[in-house]
């Protein structure tokens, strides 16, 4: 088994990043649940019977949490490559380890600017996000 204290920095920030988007999933589904019931939430969602998606039929604080949360997915994505290929190549370092922790610290602001539709700071915030992880790239590749 593998020594937590060994583990590389990426990893471990790949690790929370995991658990980040586990708390969006539930930031989103509770309220989500709540305001939509479980004749919605827990039917099949077919779309004649819901009339309309459901994020449009929730308050629009509770779509922009679903709407950070997918774009998580998206990042975690490109992030989960970048530490990948970091690790893999060996080429973790103090600058990728900054990287990684950079990206995770803007995620995790990117779910209040979202939910509170902090303009334009959000976009600048998912900016710094994608930019760490597209230098963990280059990184690996040096």
């Amino acid at each position: 088994m593998t020594d937590l204290v060994s583990l590389p920095q990426e990893i471990r920030v790949l690790a929370l990043a995991g658990l980040l988007q586990v708390l969006q999933i539930a930031a989103m589904a509770i309220p989500a649940n709540l305001e939509l019931g479980p004749g919605k939430t827990l039917s099949p969602r077919d779309p004649d019977r819901l009339g309309k998606p459901l994020m449009e039929q929730v308050r629009p604080i509770t779509g922009r949490l679903h709407r950070a949360m997918s774009n998580h997915f998206e990042g975690l994505i490109l992030f989960t490559l970048a530490v990948v290929t970091v690790t893999l190549s060996g080429n973790s370092s103090v600058f990728t380890q900054t990287c990684a922790w950079t990206y995770l610290a803007a995620r995790i602001l990117y779910v209040p600017a979202y939910a509170f539709g902090w303009m334009p700071w959000r976009s600048f915030i998912w900016l710094i996000g994608l930019l760490a992880t597209a230098l963990m790239i280059l990184a690996s590749l040096t």
